[in-house]
């Protein structure tokens, strides 16, 4: 056992938001409505950013202007609801505004049953564009085997509709050119171009073809996938990525006349900003309300993820040259200041009433997605597809109860897990979970979310409870600790260290609120694996017996510093 003493930001956190009543001596949350979505702000009092500009797992992305907002989309594979659309004014303070999907299909791979799940696969690399008034998102999904274009009139707050394609479009990038033709350009190595109806409705018979045959630096290695298409200037521009073996991810710039080529080829960026030989690369460019020119990129960044780059652009020769000196900055001025701050992470106090951003799920003929009067930030995603017949914030004003509707055998097939990204260069979550009615066989907590994965948690057994830290083996899991308790609230806390690609995380629990204990192993995190996706907060009940049992958390706080592991007594 290692007693620790909190840092002042989280100690201070919860005292401020804490406070007995002196009728009852019960504990009462404070300043209820405060969210904290600056805090995973890159952006500095004095104007600038450092990049990553948002240093937490938003891959592939793609960011497009309306007027004078821009919006991007990213890669959320697994995830529910899907496809995050994400809004900024300055191209550094995002906040997400809405989801393409609510669920993109309803198979036993979407909703680990049967033994089945979609880690990794799901919805993968959208486009994202905007044209006569429509809005246009495709991606492949590699777990239905189908490509989608979903369309809306209104980004933020619109329903989406959709067209399926029977075929695997890797990488999509849609191409809306100044004649009225609509082109789809997608592959790896080999790139490939198809002409769609007006409408994205179809692909038209006989238009298939490749436009480059051979996509890369070197015969070894990731050949060059990722696609961006645009048409600047009389050029059409084809933006990829490419990866050689023994070398690091490097962004390609292909150019042509004419749609068909022949392209010359351009390596555009060659730079991993300092950070472990990782290249920033894959994404796409756009021009600012003010006439300057920004790429969007993303680099690898250990296990929090994919983090996006801002970085500006400049012409020479119709040719686009990336970065300041060629190299992604570390650090520059906002484009566009004085913008509030905003982040895709945040507090949560689960009032429903104060919920004033949440997704829509839409009554349907199936049980598990009928409306169950419960809203969600839309900083939550679920782990696969929810059921939600056994999740609610309104059963119990002002928590987030978990039921158990379905047995499992560990935190990766348990159903109605929430999570959120984590965020760098350090970050901690904590929670207050009410462990009342469990049953025996329930596990319930906090949980550092991937393949390899590790929770802190309350298990009940024999109708006595222990707290418990438990870390993924692979495909077994390990209790590292137990500890007896004999009462039903306590405090969960993980601390995450991504600094210089540490990759740690350490887990601890409070009976107080107030003094934290270490409890169980430090967890090394690792990025790639079948989960392909950076580390996330998970809230997660489940059970090993018989379902019914339920939890209540009753807040979920993020904080951007991490517990002095120096002042351990």
């Amino acid at each position: 056992m290692l007693c620790v003493i909190v840092t002042a930001g989280i100690l201070g956190t919860i005292l401020r938001s804490q406070e007995k009543t002196e009728e009852t001596g019960e504990v009462m949350m404070l300043d209820e409505n405060i969210k904290k979505s600056d805090i995973a702000s890159t952006a500095t009092d004095d104007g600038r950013f450092t990049n990553p500009v948002i240093f937490a797992d938003v891959p592939d992305v793609d960011v497009i202007r309306v007027d004078d907002a821009y919006y991007m989309t990213s890669t959320t594979m697994h995830l529910s609801p899907g496809c995050p659309v994400m809004k900024s004014y300055d191209l550094v303070n995002w906040e997400i505004v809405n989801y393409v999907y609510d669920t993109l299909d309803d198979s036993d791979s979407f909703t680990l049953k049967n033994g089945q799940n979609a880690y990794g696969k799901g919805s993968w690399a959208s486009t994202l564009r905007y044209h006569d008034g429509m809005f246009y998102v495709g991606f492949l999904s590699y777990t239905t085997g189908k490509s989608y274009i979903y369309y809306t009139t209104d980004i933020e707050n619109g329903k989406w509709d959709r067209y399926e394609f029977n075929e695997s479009f890797h990488d999509m990038s849609l191409l809306f050119d100044d004649d009225g033709r609509v082109y789809m350009v997608y592959g790896g190595k080999q790139i490939w171009m198809v002409e769609l109806e007006s409408d994205c409705s179809a692909i038209k018979e006989g238009t298939k073809r490749v436009i480059v045959e051979n996509a890369s630096l070197t015969e070894e290695g990731l050949g060059g996938e990722g696609a961006h298409m645009y048409k600047i200037n009389g050029y059409y521009y084809l933006f990829l990525i490419t990866w050689p073996e023994n070398g690091r991810r490097t962004q390609l710039c292909y150019r042509s006349e004419q749609i068909d080529g022949p392209y010359e080829m351009k390596i555009v960026l060659d730079d991993n900003m300092g950070f472990a030989n990782a290249g920033v690369a894959q994404g796409g460019i756009l021009e600012a309300s003010d006439g300057k020119w920004y790429a969007m990129l993303f680099q690898d960044h250990g296990a929090v993820g994919r983090t996006p780059v801002l970085m500006p652009v400049e012409w020479e020769d119709n040719w686009p040259v990336l970065g300041i000196d060629n190299k992604a900055p570390l650090e520059m001025e906002i484009p566009f200041p004085g913008f509030e701050k905003k982040g895709v992470v945040t507090d949560d106090e689960f009032i429903q009433s104060q919920i004033t951003r949440s997704y829509h799920t839409l009554s349907s003929d199936n049980p598990e997605k009928q409306y169950n009067g419960s809203n969600l930030g839309l900083e939550w995603q679920w782990n696969h597809n929810p059921d939600n017949r056994y999740w609610s914030l309104t059963e119990r004003e002002g928590y987030l109860r978990l039921r158990t509707g379905s047995l499992s055998t560990r935190l990766t097939d348990a159903r109605n897990t929430l999570t959120q990204r984590t965020f760098g260069p350090v970050c901690s979550g904590y929670v207050s979970l009410d462990t009342t009615n469990m049953q025996d066989g329930d596990v319930a907590g906090l949980g550092a979310l991937a393949e390899l994965y590790g929770f802190v948690g309350v298990k009940m057994e024999s109708g006595k409870k222990q707290l418990v830290m438990v870390r993924s083996m692979g495909e077994q899991d390990r209790e590292a600790e137990t500890v007896d308790i004999d009462q039903d609230v306590v405090y969960l806390k993980i601390d995450f260290d991504f600094r210089n690609a540490a990759d740690k995380a350490y887990f601890y629990y409070s009976l107080d609120g107030e003094n934290w204990t270490r409890i169980g192993d430090r967890l090394s995190m690792q990025y790639y694996g079948t989960h392909f996706m950076g580390y996330r907060f998970a809230l997660f009940n489940y059970s090993t017996q018989t379902t019914g049992g339920y939890v209540d958390f009753d807040w979920f706080r993020v904080d951007d510093e991490i517990t002095d592991l120096t002042a351990a007594v």
